[in-house]
């Protein structure tokens, strides 16, 4: 792995800068990416859902303010490597039957739900979404107990579920999956530790690891998918927290490092394979704390947050790329949090061409953004009311899905069709930072829904045609 430097680029300049393998560096050396980004767009402005079997995404409908903020290390719904399952927590309320002392479920939102003998109140039970036929649908796994709300819960591409408990200072490991109207377990095991967190789905869709993070090591745990239940598989000296994988096979695991004694936080590759060996990702500057949000293995694209320029900020580089780490303006609105959660896969080579789905988190909710490296634009969209905040996957045509569920739509998934770039550095008709598409008067861009407008006509841009420095257009 190569290290990663700041980019080097003209202050102020306001032409293609060289964000391909291969293009130069010109001017003096900058934290940011100085060339003018185009502002941010209205989430409810132009762009939206795609009609289809899924229900389309509402662009007018502001987004739904969630009950409470979501935990990002430990999310309550999780995406299979493939996108095809996903899984969560539930919360059904629970109506003792004083006749024949069973107990009736309803799932939170409204929809009939998962039996077993509860007592009255309100119990967890896990519920795995099925997302890759012609309309998703929602299973309940409940079992006679109900789950406690830490456990953590992972889908495989085999359609079973991996849940971790807590059991006195064990963690237990169980495989869950149904039994026609019952659910049946499979118990895989218990690793005795006083932390142990899920990486996320592995690549290949049948292994799940965990890590468990100590004061001067950390243990890296293949939890499902081994001979003989959980096994210890790494040490990695240090504190190492994150989990990134850097391969489609589930060997190259990405931690976010912090020696013993103290000190900057390093990106490191843990090569899975080898006992753990472990190489250097990310050295931005010598006392910056570099951490890897995002990879994609097809084109490279690596999303990163570094404090290197000063402060935190959103940034992005190439795997294996002597090219500098750039950081974005129009990654960092003003009065937000933006958090990057889905690439777009299969642009083999090309990671200044990938569409990135960043969650966006404000005062009144959160909502979706959209951005290309080579686009420098980051366009805001409308949520769909009821979105499991910060998750969705990207097909490789260009097409995010995103997962919902309100009152009416137990389990629904909402289509979002990459909006296209206009020319690096060109700001819209009006002259100014807004777009006033509806008529309404100036807006700050800020806005997480806005009036209705026409959909636009969303293509990719070519690549012929990206701002790539010293690259010849085809006439």
């Amino acid at each position: 792995m190569t290290a990663c430097a700041i980019e080097n680029e003209t202050a102020g300049a306001s032409g293609p800068s060289p964000d391909a393998e291969g293009a130069g560096n010109t001017g003096e050396t900058v934290l940011e990416d100085n060339a003018p980004d185009d502002p941010p767009e209205d989430p409810g402005g132009p762009g939206g859902a795609s009609p289809g079997t899924s229900p389309a995404m509402p662009t007018a409908a502001p987004p739904v303010v969630l009950p409470g903020p979501l935990p990002v290390a430990a999310p309550a719904f999780t995406l299979s490597a493939d996108g095809s399952y996903a899984a969560r927590l539930a919360l059904a309320h629970v109506t003792a039957n004083p006749s024949d002392g069973a107990s009736g479920t309803d799932r939170t939102g409204g929809a009939d739900g998962a039996g077993g003998a509860y007592g009255a109140g309100e119990a967890w039970f896990v519920e795995r979404w099925t997302l890759d036929g012609h309309e998703p649908y929602a299973v309940p796994l409940p079992l006679d107990q109900p789950e406690e709300p830490d456990s953590e819960v992972l889908p495989l591409a085999d359609g079973r579920v991996l849940i971790r408990r807590r059991v006195a200072d064990r963690h237990a490991v169980s495989l869950l999956y149904p039994t026609g109207p019952g659910t049946g377990e499979l118990p895989l095991g218990a690793v005795e530790c006083a932390e142990l967190t899920l990486l996320p789905p592995s690549p290949d869709g049948v292994s799940a690891y965990a890590l468990s993070a100590g004061p001067r090591a950390t243990s890296v745990w293949l939890v499902a998918g081994g001979a003989f239940g959980p096994e210890l598989v790494a040490e990695v000296p240090g504190h190492c927290s994150g989990g990134v994988w850097l391969d489609r096979t589930g060997r190259m695991l990405a931690l976010d490092r912090e020696m013993p004694g103290g000190g900057p936080v390093k990106a490191v590759a843990v090569d899975l394979e080898r006992g753990g060996e472990v190489t250097p990702l990310l050295q931005i500057a010598p006392d910056s704390n570099d951490r890897l949000l995002l990879a994609d293995p097809d084109s490279g694209l690596l999303l990163i947050r570094s404090d290197a320029p000063g402060h935190d900020r959103l940034g992005w580089g190439v795997l294996g790329s002597c090219l500098p780490v750039r950081f974005p303006e129009c990654l960092r609105p003003a009065d937000v949090a933006v958090t990057p959660f889905a690439v777009q896969p299969g642009q083999m080579l090309m990671p200044e061409s990938c569409a990135v789905a960043l969650r966006i988190d404000g005062p009144a909710g959160s909502w979706v953004g959209v951005w290309r490296p080579a686009g420098r634009r980051l366009h805001q969209r409308a949520a769909p009311a009821g979105w499991q905040a910060g998750r969705g996957v990207w097909t490789r045509d260009g097409v995010l899905r995103l997962p919902y569920a309100d009152g009416n739509v137990a389990c629904g998934v909402a289509l979002l069709e990459a909006p296209a770039d206009e020319e690096p550095g060109a700001w819209p008709s009006s002259g100014c930072g807004a777009e006033n598409v509806a008529g309404s008067g100036a807006e700050s861009g800020m806005q997480p829904s806005g009036g209705a407008v026409p959909l636009p006509v969303c293509k990719p841009v070519p690549l012929g045609q990206a701002p790539l420095t010293g690259r010849m257009v085809p006439g």
